[in-house]
């Protein structure tokens, strides 16, 4: 047997890393990234609970909560593919009515503030 190092792997073959975080910890650290600037203000998606599942499954915004997440290399890593409602329920293992409560407008209008969110995302966690 030839011993190789995961670069050396990675030239030859592709490897697949096996997600290492649980839910809740995937959840703590998406309320934590949310945490580290509470007052930043994030776009609410609209109507999340209006759109038949395939429209509401590829729903994202910029500067999102969902946004948020997938910028950090580590969930991105832990396989966060992009920053869809749909990928973010996967990925989270969320009800709808669970995202519904972190990213819907209708609760906090167009924007919210960082630290409203990561209180959602905390509550889903429990």
């Amino acid at each position: 047997m030839k011993h190789q190092t995961l670069d050396q792997l990675h030239a030859v073959a592709e490897v697949n890393k096996q997600p290492v975080m649980s839910r809740t910890q995937r959840l703590v650290r998406w309320a934590e990234l949310l945490e580290r600037e509470p007052s930043r203000l994030l776009t609410a998606l609209a109507g999340t609970e209006y759109r038949a599942p395939p429209e509401r499954d590829v729903m994202r915004g910029d500067d999102s909560p969902i946004a948020v997440a997938f910028t950090d290399p580590i969930l991105h890593d832990e396989g966060l593919k992009d920053d869809s409602y749909g990928e973010a329920k996967r990925f989270f293992e969320l009800t709808d009515h669970q995202l519904h409560e972190i990213v819907c407008y209708c609760h906090v209008g167009e924007v919210m503030q960082s630290s409203r969110a990561a209180l959602s995302v905390r509550a889903a966690i429990g």
